[in-house]
């Protein structure tokens, strides 16, 4: 079990909701963390969710709270069970749910697999199990081997766990967290690289992990996203699998999700009886936008008799009028034009006949990775050659039988032109069956996306009808090609990406980005400048826009983590805290400082920068030099020294004191630095403007070895 750690969301023996009592830490993640928790009524051990408070008002993060939550619906024992949500007043949002103790597959993985046996009846309980989800309408999304827990270690009682998708509590995990798609892509489907989902994805991903927890390793999906990509579009290496789980998993994982089990129920079916099991007759299928189209020799239908034997020349001289029928035909040809030639509608004429194919299909790509490929029929050598000699000129193959058709005779220009409409894109998708065509593809760029757009806006060549639906990418947007905004924009300290996937954002997934910023203008640009480069993606800049002032300082403060010297707000008109830290014009603002147990050396430091980039010296200042935690504590009441005091007090004894001014308002920020020694020779001024406090510091690190031990802060707001 993890052990607890300073900062940790709760601790052993907190109450939530005066019904469950922690007990222990499960697990952790950037974004939440995991507790074993008891009811306080019932005595039964519970697991609780929570996510943090500063992810709680984003509202990405909350969505995959919920959505965790609308698995209550969902009654079955192979699906973990959830009970309640709460939001605490701090802004912790937790979710309640089944504990389930056993290991997870991941342990099994770890451990060195599973026997086949033993898999086979996990794969058939994990399907029941999901049969319950999808009749919700709730797909999982994300299964892997850390989201099937074995209650008791036992194999036939499996339990899905985790339908947030929210991964963040084990390292390595290349998670995505999205609108469309999120999925560790080791064990996610071909087609959630795109942002498309649905039940048979879940198929997929079982099969993946069922793969990986017999051999006990995790699979290789390659180090970046062309890499991903290909493997992806392959079928799984499955050598060494014993029958019939691997003849499941074959199926189970199939790149094209129309040659998988179409259900869950399904594919129990098939863990009941996998004898039942029949080869499909993949030449049979009809072929969609992710079906690579391969030639069949067989299933062409024969051509039809031709009345009389062809000549390819005359054999002796004719009379004219034998020959005008000849001449006819030729001069009816050139009338006609190249359309009717290229399509091979006058090859019974004037060369050789071709078989029928029926449907008449041709699949032209070219995919992420640069390769360019052509797969199909063509009606004439004319189409077969020019198609080939563009293909090849761009790097790609064909693999192109010639055939006749129901067609136009257009067909083969048709094809071209749109072939040259589409190459100025980095990925696109011609899929052919007869006259109805496909067009699917990804613009590097806005100007590309438009350009062939307007190539389509008249609609399709002659002969041809269907949809076009052209993309906006990049594919994968890496964090890397992010990173160089982040600094160009960055005006009040370092900026930051949430959670970015490690081989780069899918087209769906949301760009995220934390920090601070000097004024709004600084971050409405940011804003726009991921957006140029993030395609289609949302882009969402978080964070707190502070001013000028506060951003220089935080530029120069001392590279030191918080010491535990938390800074409490209250009023100096009555008791109170004030714990949003928020005051009015004319209120009488007092600031406390706790002094650690654990520290009795050293010094403390206390300033308020505000809005106008003025600095107040609340310690040590010249009516109270003494700023040794020593002198400090003897004066400290339950833990607290005042650095700020009410009006009354102030006035009395001279000590300092703030009321809010019209004049002064937004955000101020309060520094308390503990330092082993004296961080300037002599005491600042009670008030300085934040370049002179900022060169002070600046000289004081290059000058001194004396060192701050750390640094806590807090921000308090002015508002009329």
């Amino acid at each position: 079990m993890t052990s607890m750690q300073p900062g940790d969301i709760f601790s052993p023996g907190d109450l939530l909701n005066n019904t469950y009592r922690i007990e222990a830490i499960l697990g952790r993640g950037g974004t939440s963390e995991v507790y074993k928790a008891r009811s306080e009524i019932s005595g039964r051990v519970m697991a609780v969710k929570a996510l943090r408070a500063e992810f709680a008002s984003n509202e990405d993060f909350l969505v995959l709270m919920t959505r965790e939550e609308d698995v209550r619906e969902i009654q079955h024992d192979a699906v973990v069970r959830y009970f309640d949500t709460q939001r605490m007043p701090d802004g912790v949002v937790y979710l309640v749910m089944d504990y389930v103790d056993g290991p997870g597959l991941d342990r099994k993985l770890a451990d060195g697999g599973m026997p086949a046996s033993d898999l086979l009846v996990v794969g058939r309980r994990v399907c029941e199990g999901l049969i319950a989800a999808h009749a919700r309408n709730i797909v999982h999304r994300d299964l892997s081997p850390d989201n099937i827990i074995l209650r008791n270690d036992k194999a036939d009682q499996a339990v899905i766990i985790d339908f947030g998708i929210a991964k963040d509590t084990n390292p390595g995990a290349q998670t995505i967290v999205g609108n469309e798609f999120a999925g560790k892509y080791a064990y996610a489907a071909p087609e959630q690289l795109s942002g498309t989902t649905d039940a048979r994805s879940d198929i997929y991903s079982l099969g993946a992990l069922l793969l990986s927890t017999f051999r006990g390793k995790k699979p290789d999906i390659g180090a970046n996203p062309m890499e991903v990509v290909k493997k992806k579009a392959e079928p799984l290496d499955l050598e060494g699998v014993p029958e019939p789980l691997r003849r499941l998993i074959t199926k189970m994982c199939e790149p094209n999700p129309d040659l998988r089990f179409q259900s869950a129920e399904a594919l129990l079916e098939a863990f009941k009886d996998p004898d039942s099991m029949k080869e499909d007759d993949l030449a049979s299928v009809m072929l969609d936008d992710a079906t690579v189209i391969a030639p069949v020799t067989a299933r062409v239908a024969p051509a039809p008799p031709v009345q009389g034997p062809i000549s390819e020349a005359p054999q002796d001289a004719a009379p004219k009028r034998q020959s005008l029928l000849p001449i006819l035909a030729f001069v009816a040809l050139l009338v006609i034009g190249a359309g009717a030639y290229f399509g091979g509608v006058f090859d019974g004429l004037t060369g050789p006949r071709y078989p029928v194919a029926d449907p008449y299909s041709m699949i032209i790509e070219k995919g992420s990775t640069g390769n360019a490929q052509a797969v199909g029929y063509v009606p004439s050598k004319e189409v077969e050659a020019a198609l080939t000699e563009r293909i090849e000129g761009v790097g790609g193959s064909a693999q192109l039988t010639l055939a006749s058709g129901d067609i136009s005779p257009t067909w083969g220009i048709g094809l071209l032109q749109m072939f040259e409409t589409l190459l100025p894109l980095e990925e696109f998708r011609i899929a052919v069956s007869d006259d109805q065509v496909n067009v699917t593809g990804l613009a590097a760029t806005k100007s590309d996306q438009a350009m062939v757009q307007e190539g389509f806006a008249n609609g399709f060549p002659e002969g041809f009808n269907g949809t076009a639906e052209i993309g906006l990418g990049p594919r994968f947007l890496l964090p890397k090609d992010v990173h160089p905004l982040l600094e160009e924009h960055a005006d009040c300290g370092p900026l930051q990406l949430m959670a970015p996937p490690p081989i780069g954002y899918g087209l769906e997934d949301r760009v995220i980005v934390n920090g601070r910023f000097a004024n709004e203008t600084s971050r409405s640009a940011l804003q726009a400048a991921i957006s140029d480069v993030a395609g289609v993606r949302p882009v969402r800049v978080e964070g707190e826009v502070l001013n000028a002032s506060l951003c220089r300082i935080d530029g120069v403060l001392p590279t030191a983590g918080p010491g535990g010297f938390d800074i409490r707000l209250g009023y100096g008109d009555r008791e109170g805290d004030n714990l949003a830290g928020r005051y009015q014009v004319g209120e009488n603002p007092t600031i406390d400082v706790r002094l650690p147990d654990e520290l009795t050396e050293g010094y403390l430091w206390v300033s308020v920068v505000d809005v106008q980039g003025v600095v107040f010296h609340l310690l040590p200042n010249r009516t109270r030099p003494d700023n040794s935690l020593t002198a400090l504590r003897a004066e400290a009441e339950d833990g607290f020294v005042r650095v700020a005091f009410g009006l009354e007090e102030a006035q009395a004894s001279g000590k300092l004191a703030f009321t809010v001014d019209g004049s002064v308002l937004g955000k101020s920020k309060i520094i308390a630095l503990h330092s082993d020694g004296s961080l300037f020779d002599d005491l600042r001024p009670t008030t300085e403007s934040v370049e002179s406090y900022a060169e002070a510091l600046i000289a004081a690190r290059e000058a001194s070895d004396v060192t701050v031990t750390s640094l806590d802060s807090a921000l308090l707001t002015t508002e009329e």
